[in-house]
């Protein structure tokens, strides 16, 4: 496909939005768009008014699209969380010999802090009056904040005689398991909270659910992505903002590789994004960095090199290694434009499931000459750079 033929699909795609939005408005509405936005507050609703251009109908349907996005990535925490507790149990039951005693292992003399004896105190007198008290219902009692503390520092050493048994297909190590619970707790207390998700990386947030099942069990992890429906709802966002450029990357990409940076000509205009994205080998790469640093104008001498080398600002010395690099391999002198990004492992770095493909072919039908920009939220949905 060409770039004519793209952007003639993109300006159909734009017509297609327009005119729905128009037939929606036809339909006579049972309520007043500006009555529930009273009712939802305009602080709720102003990050929604924001990106559809203050049409309060358009804005009820991205609220409606938030819920819905809510409600999907809830039903998948939701199941992990009793996945999780259900190995913890297994694995504190094993350790304390439970089955030979009779004794729970909550109800034993366990290193736990007071915290935790208090929370399995409040679980139980919440339970005795309803005759709930059982075994199955205290341990499913508990708060995914109780199992996510099992996993803290203070528990190192059950960690390693217990806990760990729970994760048998992790590396081993507690800090790896424990900073993503930790981190898929917060994501569970946003959706019970009705937080927006306008701004939240939903397959960023759901692959470490898996990674989490996945340490737990394989059948388990294979399961939650069989049924969860997140990345369903995650496609059908109404709209999204433009954050990322796609740039022409044959020499650039093998650079950020190994730079972590992105290098061009000074003055070189872009659109104010967060994002840059790479196209070589006729697809755009899975890895898509944030930007931490622009700087135009850089001279690309030894001299500048040695100056920011020898500085006290660490992003100076990154700009002086950047220098470094590109004169080792060959760059010219002169001034360039540098963008500084992530790699992966960063918290603001993101992956795609997969590269995107390109499938037009002949002369002049690559996907970008110069650059061109999409949302993060286009990359992550996209099957091939046809759907962008």
């Amino acid at each position: 496909m060409t770039q004519a033929s793209t952007r003639s699909k993109r300006v159909r795609h734009q017509h297609h939005l327009r005119a729905h939005s128009y037939v929606r408005h036809l339909a006579p509405n049972p309520y007043s768009s500006d009555r529930v936005h009273e009712l939802l507050s305009r602080e709720r609703m102003t990050p929604y008014l924001r990106q559809s251009n203050d049409d309060p109908e358009i804005a009820l349907e991205l609220y409606e699209w938030s819920g819905q996005m809510s409600s999907a990535a809830f039903e998948t925490v939701a199941r992990l969380e009793v996945i999780l507790r259900n190995a913890l149990d297994i694995a504190l039951s094993g350790h304390f010999r439970e089955p030979a005693c009779g004794i729970p292992w909550f109800l034993l003399k366990t290193p736990t802090t007071s915290d935790t004896e208090a929370a399995i105190s409040a679980v139980r007198d919440r339970l005795r009056p309803l005759g709930h008290d059982t075994r199955h219902q205290i341990v499913a009692g508990m708060s995914f904040g109780f199992w996510t503390g099992m996993l803290g520092p203070k528990y190192e050493d059950l960690w390693r005689v217990a806990v760990r048994h729970a994760f048998p297909n992790s590396s081993g190590a507690r800090k790896q398991v424990s900073a993503r619970v930790s981190a898929i707790r917060k994501f569970r207390n946003r959706l019970a909270h009705h937080d927006s998700m306008l701004s939240v990386d939903i397959p960023f947030e759901m692959r470490r659910i898996f990674d989490v099942a996945n340490y737990i069990d394989t059948d388990a992890a294979a399961w939650l992505r069989t049924i969860d429906r997140s990345a369903d709802v995650y496609a059908k966002r109404p709209n999204s903002p433009v954050d990322t450029v796609v740039v022409p990357a044959k020499v650039a990409w093998p650079f950020y590789e190994t730079n972590s940076a992105y290098v061009c000509q000074p003055g070189r205009w872009f659109q104010p994004v967060d994002r840059i994205a790479f196209y070589a080998d006729r697809e755009i790469k899975r890895e898509v960095p944030r930007i931490t640093v622009r700087r135009d104008n850089v001279p690309w001498t030894a001299t500048e090199e040695s100056r920011l080398a020898s500085s006290s600002d660490r992003e100076d010395r990154k700009v002086g290694a950047v220098i470094g690099a590109a004169g080792a391999a060959g760059w010219t002198e002169g001034s360039y434009q540098v963008f500084l990004l992530t790699r992966t492992g960063d918290p603001a770095h993101r992956s795609l499931n997969d590269a995107v493909a390109h499938l037009a072919t002949g002369r002049g039908s690559a996907f970008v000459q110069r650059q061109r920009y999409a949302s993060l939220h286009a990359l992550q949905t996209a099957k091939t750079t046809d759907d962008l």
